[in-house]
This record gives structure tokens, sequence and C-alpha cells, in this order.
């Protein structure tokens, strides 16, 4: 008899903001609108490790430097790390990698997403026009672990020109290790989301 995943396993699930569908397993309609509302990831269970150990990076010029120094270092952490660009610091839009970077995220390629330009601003603004995606500018390990812990942010943007190595290193390490705190957050996170499906109308 194949496994039923229900809307009591949903809510289970929304702490981590993730729960693994095993070939066969039936997902009822109001557990996946309900997956949908609380930003929980349905994740084939061959593909559960890989997506939870990926991460991908983007930025323009000005952030750069710093995106191939955090390469290394969230790869230390434990982390695959898919690399959307840009590759030098000639001149590029940063849009257009914010998007990549979002993209990636929503469509669960990878579990999180970091993009590293100029001041981070313009990059979150382009995050967030991608459904699913909950990007947080974070610019210290305060902000970091609330994006995480009360928003469950699934892209990181950064200021490259605005904050050093050292920090953004802690920053990102925040970020990466700080799990959803579920509860009371997941009845907000549901809100955020669900404008989604409201501009979608």
């Amino acid at each position: 008899m194949a496994h039923l995943i229900s809307e009591s396993e949903i809510r289970e699930a929304a702490a981590i903001g993730r729960i693994a569908v095993p070939h066969g397993t039936i997902v009822t309609p109001a557990a996946r609108d309900l997956a949908r509302r609380l930003g929980v990831a349905l994740e084939d269970d061959a593909d559960t490790e890989r997506l939870s150990r990926t991460v991908v990076l983007g930025a323009d010029h000005g952030g750069f430097p710093l995106k191939e120094t955090l390469k290394g270092y969230v790869t230390q952490l434990g982390f695959e790390v898919k690399d959307v660009g840009c590759h030098s610091t000639e001149s590029v839009d940063y849009p257009v990698f914010a998007s990549r970077v979002a993209e990636l995220v929503a469509d669960q390629s990878a579990q999180f997403g970091i993009m590293v330009e100029g001041a981070g601003i313009g990059s979150a603004m382009v995050a967030n026009k991608v459904p699913g995606v909950r990007a947080a500018l974070c610019y210290d390990l305060t902000t970091a672990g609330n994006a995480r812990e009360h928003n469950n942010a699934n892209v990181l943007t950064l200021g490259g020109t605005l904050i050093g190595e050292r920090l953004a290193r802690d920053i990102v390490e925040r970020f990466l290790m700080t799990p959803f705190g579920g509860g009371r957050h997941s009845r907000r996170v549901a809100m955020i989301d669900a404008l989604d499906n409201e501009r979608a109308r």
C-alpha cells in the first residue's frame, strides 16, 4: 500500500521547510496546498540530501571578488556550490544574476541562494519578485539568524562593497546553519507566501 502524506505531516515538516516524498507516495491535494502556503518543499527522496546541501551563488561585478571567496567557504561548510556568474569584474547588470539565483531556488534545484552585489538591496528586490523566494538582505549576524529562524528565508543577499570578508563569512555561516523556527512563525511565513498566489490570479 502506497504511503500517504497528509496535512498533519506537512505541519510537522514546517519547522525544517521540506519533506521527503519517497517514490510512489501519494500527497493529498490539501497537503500540497498547505505545503505551498507554509513554504514546505516536497522533495523526491533521492534528491533530498543533494538539495539540502546545494547553495547557488551569484554576483555582479561589484560582488564578484567576495563571491569567489565565499564559494570556497560555503564548500568548507559542507555544501555543494552552483555558481551562476558573473565570472569577472567586467560590468554587468545585477538583475540578470539575482534572477538566476532566485529561479534555481524557486524550482528547488538548490535549497539556498546567495547573491552578492554592491549594496545587496537591488538583488533582494529582484529575488523577491520570483514566486517561492523569500530573500533577505543581511548585514550582521542578528539579521542573518532572524531571516532564517523567523522568516524561513531561502535567499541571502549581501552588499559586497559594504561589508568585509570576515563578516560576510560569518553572516553566510549563520544563515546556512540556522534552522527555521516553525511554530508561530509558520503562520506568518504562510501569509508571505500567499501573496505569490494572490498576484498570480
